[in-house]
């Protein structure tokens, strides 16, 4: 396994947002990959294992308690299956970020996932993303070897 600690090398504008805001709650981990980071992310709910895969992507572009909740962004998104539905939800919310209005959440939140027609519902509190406020990192959302583990593991 990977280890989880990134160094951003904050400045004290960072810190001090880090310090004014309660820590963003973490169910997620980076693995080992030869050319890609995998995200291993789990929640006591299918929604929260949602929003903690949405958490891991940005939290591995950017460190996201240096994000303020400044606004608000709601993603709606459909798939054909369980697999699809989460890898369209990723690339939405990337979409967000790094296309449609450069937002950056420090937390996202699923308000409903249909599982029969596989729609989900989600809204992100963050603000525009800024160089000199967010540390940044690459990443692209990429189809194989995603797994969805319902019940105890």
């Amino acid at each position: 396994m990977a280890d989880n600690f990134r160094d951003y090398n904050l400045n004290q504008e960072q810190k001090a947002i880090r310090a004014k805001y309660p820590p963003v709650k973490k169910k997620y981990e980076y693995l080992d990959h030869t050319a890609d980071v995998q995200l291993h992310a789990w929640g006591d709910t299918l929604e929260e294992a949602f929003e903690q895969c949405a958490m891991a992507m940005f939290g591995y572009i950017t460190d996201t308690e240096t994000v303020e909740p400044l606004d608000t962004v709601e993603v709606e998104i459909e798939g054909h299956d369980m697999l699809s539905l989460l890898y369209n939800f990723l690339n939405e919310w990337l979409y967000k970020f790094s296309a449609d209005q450069f937002f950056i959440p420090r937390e996202v939140k699923v308000l409903s996932i249909d599982r029969m027609s596989f729609k989900i519902r989600s809204i992100g509190w963050g603000e525009e993303f800024s160089l000199p406020k967010h540390p940044q990192s690459v990443m692209a959302a990429l189809t194989q070897e995603k797994q969805i583990y319902g019940g105890l593991h």
